[in-house]
């Protein structure tokens, strides 16, 4: 199990990846749409570091993503070793994740159902 230190340092990565992809990387593979960094997770000895990336447009959208990511790795973990003053950055590996097309995909079906009840609801009424 992950120490309290070791999570928060994982958070702060992913906090610091957002940021970056929002304010320092020109990349159009990561910067067309809604790119977002779901997790990350750190290794024990922080060595390691898988992020996984998620784009609204699923999960091939969320590959080019990474391909994107992975060029601007260099820029991405010096930006992360001096923003959280760390000697040694773990290495990024980059995973696309499909979880926030999941998620739309879950929020439609639902309002799907909604709409459909509300139209049943309507149709009971009248008779």
């Amino acid at each position: 199990m992950p120490s309290f230190k070791n999570r928060r340092l994982a958070e702060d990565i992913r906090r610091e990846i957002s940021g970056l992809i929002i304010e320092r990387i020109k990349d159009p593979r990561v910067k067309s749409g809604l790119v977002s960094i779901v997790r990350v997770e750190l290794s024990g000895d922080n060595s390691h570091c898988k992020v996984y990336v998620s784009h609204l447009d699923g999960k091939e959208a969320a590959k080019n993503a990474v391909v994107g990511l992975e060029s601007a790795e260099w820029m991405l973990k010096r930006e992360i070793s001096n923003k959280l003053h760390l000697k040694k950055c773990p290495e990024l590996k980059f995973i696309a994740d499909d979880s926030i097309e999941y998620s739309a995909d879950i929020t439609r079906m639902l309002a799907d159902m909604e709409s459909d009840t509300e139209t049943a609801d309507t149709e009971n009424d009248e008779n």
